[in-house]
């Protein structure tokens, strides 16, 4: 807690605004003006640690020492001690690589001097912790390491200017922030520490550097210990002070459901309810189809046809028709909502839908991409009920041989409404209404799906967590959701759907003649992360050789991980070397489903690329030129960026609940497996309910433990003893932090080593 004592007797805001945490403290706070340079230079000698230098580094240091002399080649040898004919050469390649980056400067064939030139960059922020950030811009392949007292109050994501220095520690390149150009967010969520007239915003996002300033008239109805959604409203214009900022939203008091839930939603900028013109526009669209809409689709109405949903699902997007051809081969329709027959371009709608880009699914609630009229109504599959949809309709035989596929909009009547469970029991039992037509439906699926397996797709089954809450939101008991094959069904031909459209659009062009799509792209696996992978994978005794079809390899490690206490951790790792899925005009193809084209057709009420893939279909069928391709793919980055941010709320309501959930078990004890390594703990996936804490070295009393980053262990300096990357552990649950969402554990003993 801060001292309050310096704020007594109505001191004026600028000396209570002076002050911060003492850990966030960002340098001097006089008036004097300083260059960036200037400003670097005074910082803390103890700051300028780092890792050992760098060949680059150690070269540039002869320059930097005498920056305004020129050097020959044999001048920087001799005081580098160098004079074997390989170390001069070697010398000689690192100099001229400094020159490529524009280090040092050329001035003859033979002689080099620092470049003085001040290099201004751009670049995104990434905040890597509360002490410095690096600043990632196109203009360099190296990223800018920024301390925070250098970073003018930017913050993760934020477009700023940057100065580069010339000093390289550790081959690290350093600069200082000499302008925001962009915030990319002028508001947070935090707890609020009051004191009698003004207070303080403590940041939820743990790598925020400083909190927020509120004075008396900016409180609101705050109380202390409220979370709260503040607002910035002046940024300091020299380091050591805190921003200003006005309480906006007040969530409630830390620790309950709602008020956790909202602040959520808040930090990761969610909307809260709908703009009211876009739930009139809504409103306003008639249920009612017209003869001539039907007259201009295909008609499905008299072919069998249900949905295979979650039980507790309210929006259905996705039909399966089925009926047998007088050939004996099956015609299968994916029947999709035709959400772009009612959400028109430009309309308010639309606008809406293309800022929220997806649906988000937190542990407790739906933030819907479109409004309930739509998703959960006009737009909703529902049972007995006529709808207006998108088609992709298949003949297959028993086999799953495709042997023509159509493109359309059509009209369904829903039979019925399956639940997967329902699906499920039709598949094991035989039994019940549409059991034949699930069964023939499930018999072609795991044909497709084994032919995407031969084709090299992975088989990787992650790890769902899900909850049973009470009425008030509080987790009574943790599961893992398991996927059988009512799930595996409906998916199998979702991802032939998804296929095949694209495929269709790819093929109606030649190399730069090829129209515009939305694509869903997933590139190969980074051969780096591949080979540590591999490691981590042989000290729990799997072999998975990387210069092997590394499809075939990770399918065989799945296999042989499952149901083991390592799946998980090893899964999880896996999916790390991947690289991750995206939305892209470009047909890159799909390494995880090892097709060479593919894109998202099937689910429009939740994912905006749906209905740009809709959109772009209907364009092309009805013989249109390639749409703009620059448009769609700034559409495309928008949504990738609007996934990421969904996945990572989602996430955050995830870890909440683990940690609310864990708060009641704090004395139990748990078998669970090392998940990660770090200088200051151990983290552990707690096996029963996938859980993740923290065993913090301090708290481990036999002995000092250092980190062996290179061998993900750790080792004790007097007793050697080795705690390793996949040992399974038994824990002992020490605290659950609602605030910071984790979770303290003590170690027990290790059961088994790898």
């Amino acid at each position: 807690m801060r001292s309050k004592k310096d704020n007594k007797g109505g001191k004026d805001k600028e000396s209570r605004n002076d002050r911060g945490r003492s850990r966030r403290r960002g340098g001097d706070s006089s008036n004097k003006k300083e260059t960036a340079r200037e400003a670097y230079a005074r910082k803390e000698p103890s700051n300028r640690k780092g890792a050992p230098k760098s060949a680059k580094a150690i070269v540039l240091e002869v320059f930097s020492n005498s920056p305004d002399t020129v050097f020959t080649m044999h001048q920087v040898t001799r005081r580098l001690g160098v004079t074997d004919k390989h170390g001069r050469e070697q010398v000689q390649n690192l100099v001229k690589a400094l020159v490529r980056e524009n280090k040092l400067l050329a001035v003859d064939d033979d002689k080099y001097m620092m470049n003085l030139k001040v290099e201004i960059v751009t670049g995104r922020v990434d905040l890597a912790n509360s002490k410095y950030a690096y600043i990632v811009s196109e203009e360099r392949e190296e990223d800018i390491r920024v301390y925070t007292e250098h970073l003018q109050y930017a913050m993760d994501g934020d477009l700023v200017k940057v100065e580069v220095l010339p000093s390289v520690r550790g081959g690290r390149q350093e600069g200082v922030v000499v302008e925001v150009l962009e915030r990319t967010r002028t508001e947070l969520v935090g707890l609020m520490e009051l004191s009698k007239n003004f207070g303080f915003v403590v940041p939820d996002f743990k790598r925020t550097y400083f909190d927020v300033f509120v004075g008396e008239r900016h409180l609101g109805e705050a109380e202390s210990g409220d979370k709260v959604l503040v607002r910035i409203i002046e940024w300091p214009d020299k380091p050591g002070k805190n921003p200003t900022g006005e309480v906006i939203r007040v969530f409630g008091p830390a620790g309950e459901h709602e008020a956790e839930i909202h602040s959520i939603m808040a930090e990761f900028g969610l909307p809260f309810e709908f703009p009211e013109a876009v739930e009139e526009e809504a409103e306003s669209i008639s249920d009612k189809i017209p003869a001539g809409e039907i007259a201009k689709r295909r008609d499905f109405r008299d072919v069998t046809t249900f949905t295979i949903d979650p039980a507790d699902a309210k929006d259905f997007d996705d039909a399966l028709s089925i009926q047998k051809l007088e050939n004996g081969n099956w015609e299968i329709g994916v029947h999709i909502a035709d959400v772009t027959h009612y959400v028109h371009p430009r309309s308010i709608l639309e606008k809406e839908a293309y800022h929220r880009a997806t649906s988000v699914y937190l542990v407790d609630r739906t933030i819907p991409m479109l409004p309930e009229r739509l998703s959960n109504g006009l737009c909703s599959l529902r049972p007995n009920e006529e709808k207006l949809t998108f088609s992709v309709v298949f003949e297959l035989d028993e086999n799953g041989k495709l042997y023509d596929t159509w493109y359309g909009r059509t009209i369904i009547y829903s039979d019925r409404r399956f639940s997967y469970e329902e699906a499920q029991e039709r598949i094991e039992t035989g039994e019940g209404d549409f059991a034949e037509e699930i069964n023939i439906l499930n018999s072609i699926a795991k044909k497709l799906q084994a032919k995407r397996f031969k084709n090299g797709a992975i088989s990787f089954e992650t790890v769902e967590v899900k909850f049973k809450l009470d009425e008030d939101g509080r987790p009574l008991y943790i599961y893992v959701k398991e996927r059988k094959d009512a799930h595996k069904l409906i998916e199998e031909f979702m991802l032939l759907a998804n296929k095949r459209v694209a495929e269709f659009v790819y093929n109606l062009g030649k190399g730069k003649k090829r129209p515009t799509m939305v694509y869903r792209t997933h590139g190969q696996p980074d051969p780096d992360k591949l080979s540590t992978f591999s490691l981590f994978a042989r000290k729990f005794g799997y072999k998975v050789d990387v210069d092997a079809d590394i499809s075939e390899e990770l399918n065989h490690l799945t296999s042989e991980i499952e149901g083991k206490p390592e799946q998980s951790v090893l899964q999880n790792l896996a999916i790390r070397t991947m690289a991750k899925a995206k939305y892209s005009t470009e047909p890159e193809g799909h390494f995880g489903l090892a097709f060479d084209h593919y894109s998202h057709f099937t689910s429009p009420i939740r994912r905006y690329p749906d209905m740009m893939a809709h959109r772009l279909l209907q364009h092309y069928l009805d013989g249109g030129n390639s749409a703009e391709k620059d448009e769609f793919e700034e559409r495309c980055k928008h949504s990738s960026e609007m996934e990421k941010r969904a996945a990572d709320a989602e996430r955050a309501s995830i870890k909440y609940k683990q940690v609310e959930f864990m708060k009641d078990t704090i004395g139990n004890q748990y078998k669970g497996i090392v998940s990660g390594v770090t200088e200051w703990g151990i983290f552990v996936e707690i096996e029963e309910n996938k859980c993740e804490g923290m065993v913090r070295l301090a708290d481990i009393n036999d002995d000092y433990y250092e980190l062996d980053a290179d061998n993900y262990r750790i080792i004790g300096r007097q007793t050697k003893r080795i705690i390793s990357f996949g040992d399974e552990v038994l824990v002992e649950v020490k605290s659950a932090n609602l605030a910071d969402r984790t979770i303290d554990l003590d170690l027990v003993e290790t059961l088994k080593q790898h």
